[in-house]
């Protein structure tokens, strides 16, 4: 049996995302309600508010293409995150898992079922080790 194409995959993921409640109305409020948290947090609001400034909404609007993508499979998302975070050099490995800790504690405000907290949170794992990864090497690697 041959393995099912991109497009078959996206659809059937499309699917297990709708029937959790996931859709372009909750990705918005998820991403609003998470960088809410960030902005105030004393670990990560300093490191984004310097990669940020003021004016949030270019982010956030990123994010929501970012997140309907990885999500809903939209392709609507067409940035490189690597490149964006390793030009912030105040990043660290620990800003990683906090930033993991507050977007578990933010869909388990917000998540419309457990199991929609659940595939978030799978995938959010996966891209922040990915990027810490990319960024920080295998453990014991410092960054140049």
């Amino acid at each position: 049996m041959s393995e099912p194409s991109p497009s078959d995959r996206t659809t059937v993921e499309r699917g297990q995302a709708a029937a959790l409640g996931i859709n372009e109305a909750y990705i918005s409020l998820l991403v609003e309600r998470f960088y809410e948290a960030v902005r105030v947090d004393p670990a990560l609001g300093p490191v984004f508010a310097a990669a940020i400034g003021a004016d949030w909404t270019p982010h956030l609007a990123t994010m929501k293409r970012f997140w309907s993508s990885v999500a809903l499979g939209t392709g609507v998302y067409e940035g490189r995150p690597v490149p964006a975070h390793a030009r912030h050099r105040d990043i660290t490995p620990e800003h990683f898992e906090r930033w993991l800790v507050l977007f578990r504690e933010t869909l388990e405000e917000t998540a419309p079922c457990p199991d929609a907290a659940d595939f978030f949170l799978e995938r959010a794992a996966r891209i922040g080790k990915s990027l810490k990864l990319a960024l920080f090497g295998l453990p014991g690697l410092a960054r140049d």
